[in-house]
């Protein structure tokens, strides 16, 4: 049996939705014009790195994986494990992807529009953006909220750009690239991101424990690879739980990690400071 057809998919037969490979083709477009062509109308010399434009285009590669690809059409018509997964690549992937790849500078240019910053401010503060991402989480994942996504596109394409959107608030005081709306610092971040890891994780388990379908859609939808509703049901809380406990611990290891060692370098930075005073006090070392 061929790899590309397993159990009644075909891996081939699907749509390429030309509404996901449009946004795509503007954000990275816009993107491009706006750090090679923005910059020379500012003020100060700017400039962008060839890793924060990866970083953007892994991101814009991540919602075309999760909107425009095979994925997108077996979750709007057989697996729930597949939105799941949609909704992972959207909110853990593509989000910090594109907030990462955005240089301060261009962040700082749009925010002197009028008005931005005053609507920017109070969004971007971390228990506002938390409660904001994770309502809106919470809504887009109820039974009927689901079941409208898959039976009406144009609604589902609107509920992955209110995953991105939101998600861009949630990851901004953690990857805040600018002093005007800054990050947090690291041990408040720490407990930022472990708190957003818990969330998400219960309630997925309620998906994952359920002994009955929760998404009447997947319920009717047609089965494949020999998984019944309720096995797809469980296989995509757990998913959820999983990949998503994983991204975010791998952040929180990050930070740590760079904490632990900016306070080290600090620590012994402070520890020739001493040494040279006290060199200084014999009159072995000229002061500076």
């Amino acid at each position: 049996m061929s790899l590309l057809h397993i159990a009644g998919y075909e891996w081939l037969d699907w749509t390429p939705h030309l509404d996901v490979v449009l946004i795509c083709v503007l954000l990275e477009g816009g993107y491009l014009y706006a750090v090679t062509q923005m910059k020379t109308g500012l003020s100060e010399a700017r400039r962008v790195t060839k890793r924060q434009v990866a970083l953007f285009t892994l991101g814009v590669l991540a919602i075309y994986i999760a909107g425009g690809s095979p994925l997108h059409d077996l979750a709007e018509n057989y697996l729930a494990t597949a939105h799941m997964i949609q909704h992972v690549l959207l909110t853990l992937v593509a989000a910090p992807l594109l907030l990462a790849g955005i240089p301060g500078w261009l962040w700082q240019a749009l925010l002197r529009a009028p008005g931005v910053m005053r609507v920017a401010k109070p969004l971007t503060q971390p228990v506002v953006a938390f409660a904001i991402f994770n309502a809106a989480l919470l809504l887009l994942h109820l039974p009927g909220t689901i079941d409208l996504q898959l039976r009406v596109h144009f609604f589902h394409l609107l509920v992955h750009a209110t995953f991105v959107g939101t998600a861009l608030l949630m990851w901004w005081p953690v990857l805040s690239p600018i002093p005007e709306l800054p990050r947090l610092n690291p041990p408040l971040r720490l407990g930022y991101l472990f708190l957003q890891s818990m969330l998400p994780a219960i309630m997925a388990s309620f998906i994952t424990f359920s002994d009955t379908v929760v998404y009447s859609f997947y319920e009717d939808a047609p089965r494949i690879w020999g998984w019944t509703a309720l096995d797809d049901q469980q296989v995509a809380g757990g998913a959820m739980k999983l990949i998503g406990t994983m991204i975010l611990w791998s952040y929180m290891t990050v930070v740590f990690f760079r904490w632990y060692f900016e306070e080290e370098a600090a620590e012994k930075e402070s520890q020739w400071d001493e040494a040279e005073g006290e060199l200084e006090q014999l009159g072995l070392q000229q002061s500076r």
